[in-house]
């Protein structure tokens, strides 16, 4: 099958969506599908053959964060070309609602078409406005996937319609057999992992509990991965403790695994705008027990507190009391780590991907089936009188 797949993110950035779509395309292309992304791309980077420059993106203030796009009539004339030499089955367009390449891909597109949701928002002003705008983007799509309940919530609530729910993957055998940060597991390391200088990162609040736990677990320290200005993020910090913080700054994706699978427990203390939650299942692969806000999707991905531990959200005590029934308790922290390794097993994209080429085959069957049907009608039409 040729499989076309839109990415509306700058490819240079790390982000959620990005490494959703690296790992499917890695997937698709090890069980011997043609697949092409187009995305934009905003570095020098060294882009893999089945990568296409969809232009330089522009930043913008979306969902909280700030999402860094492309879009206008030089993205739009990149997708046609893109379309009409890919020679495409089915193209797989991800956030098909933001103003991005992949909303341009849909209106260009003829064939068959499969749409990923992955944001999770309450109310969306901008979603609100271009109510309009996206029904000429939804009629063109043929399948639609929610990676989570929030998200599929959010496409209901906002535009009307259904998803079927295929969640986020991650490629657990990715995460075995690497060697830990500093060459062995710190039970004593609390992780983050994210750009610390977003407020519903909920960076301060990990501050805030570390705080509060710092003189009663001495050996304590955290390990944060992500970029952002180091000294500002520590301006809320005890300053007697930030000797006991360690910026890593941005990592690869053998750096992440490095660093999750070095550590005691790794914490997700996010406020909002998450519909899934990659890096919890990413650390469970690691053997590593997650502590997390209460978020929705936190929660599912947690399996209701079985695969981890939750705080209530925005709560730094209640952090703090998470934080100390993990690390003062071997037991317990042995207990995550098994429930979640076992839990992650069902997110491997081993059965992920499966499930997401099940709605490309369904689509294309459509497909042929109505240009079949089309076929057959034009004949009727044109054969002679008995």
């Amino acid at each position: 099958m040729r499989i076309g797949i839109v990415c509306p993110y700058d490819w240079s950035v790390p982000g959620g969506v990005q490494a959703h779509v690296n790992d499917l395309a890695h997937e698709l292309i090890g069980r011997g599908h043609y697949v092409n992304v187009l995305t934009p791309v905003s570095g020098d980077d060294d882009l893999p053959e089945w990568v296409t420059d969809g232009g330089e993106p522009v930043a913008i203030s979306y969902n909280g964060s700030v999402a860094r796009i492309s879009f206008g009539l030089r993205a739009t004339r990149r997708v046609r070309r893109w379309i009409r030499e890919k020679n495409l089955d089915v193209m797989h367009v991800h956030e098909p609602l933001s103003p991005s390449l992949s909303a341009l891909a849909c209106w260009a597109a003829t064939g068959p078409i499969v749409a990923t949701f992955h944001s999770s928002m309450d109310r969306s002003r901008i979603m609100e406005a271009g109510y309009g705008v996206a029904q000429t983007v939804l009629e063109k799509v043929s399948a639609r996937i929610a990676v989570s309940e929030a998200a599929r919530n959010t496409l209901v609530q906002h535009v009307g319609g259904d998803a079927v729910l295929i969640p986020n993957g991650v490629h657990v055998h990715n995460f075995e057999g690497v060697t830990p940060l500093d060459g062995v597991r710190n039970e004593n390391l609390i992780a983050f992992l994210g750009r610390f200088e977003e407020p519903r990162k909920g960076f301060s609040i990990l501050l805030s509990a570390f705080e509060l736990i710092a003189d009663e677990f001495p050996n304590t320290a955290l390990v944060v991965a992500g970029p952002g200005d180091q000294a500002d993020a520590l301006k809320p910090l005890r300053e007697d403790l930030h000797s006991r913080v360690r910026f890593l700054g941005r990592v690869s994706d053998r750096g992440k695994a490095e660093m999750l699978s070095g550590v005691g427990v790794y914490v997700a203390p996010n406020t909002g705008g998450e519909s899934f939650g990659i890096v919890l299942l990413e650390a469970m692969a690691c053997h590593t027990p997650v502590v997390s806000s209460d978020l929705a999707a936190f929660v599912r991905v947690l399996d209701n507190g079985k695969a981890g531990v939750t705080f209530v959200n925005e709560n730094a005590e209640d952090c703090a009391r998470a934080l100390k029934q993990v690390l003062s308790n071997v037991e317990r922290r042995t207990e995550l780590s098994s429930a979640g390794f076992e839990r992650v097993q069902q997110f491997d994209w081993s059965r992920v991907a499966t499930s997401i080429i099940d709605v490309y085959e369904t689509v294309t069957a459509l497909s042929e089936s109505v240009q079949e049907d089309l076929r057959s009608q034009l004949v009727g039409r044109l054969a002679p009188d008995a």
